[in-house]
């Protein structure tokens, strides 16, 4: 009889610098997402502040950005892609 083993990467991997990377092209528009960018819209929170939030959770806040929003353009982003996002952001903190 012979027997295998299977292993699985476990789906909550996240890469903050691939997010860095996201968030440079995709939210920089709009948002504070670096402490050398020149400029965001006033209505827009900083990424900073996000992080500092009591209530924040970068689960929460992977999920909330794979749902489209009317001020938010929708991007399309992978789960991968949102989950690397919120680790960038995590580090902020």
């Amino acid at each position: 009889m012979v027997c295998a083993t299977i292993t699985t990467t476990s789906t909550f991997a996240t890469n903050p610098d691939q997010g860095e990377n996201l968030v440079k092209r995709w939210c920089a528009g709009c948002h504070l997402v670096a402490a050398d960018q020149k400029g965001a819209r006033a209505d827009a929170p900083t990424f900073a502040s996000i992080a500092a939030r009591p209530d924040f959770d970068p689960a929460k806040l992977a999920f909330f950005l794979l749902d489209p929003h009317p001020k938010m353009p929708n991007m399309q982003l992978s789960r991968d892609e949102a989950s690397d996002i919120a680790a960038y952001i995590a580090t902020l903190k």
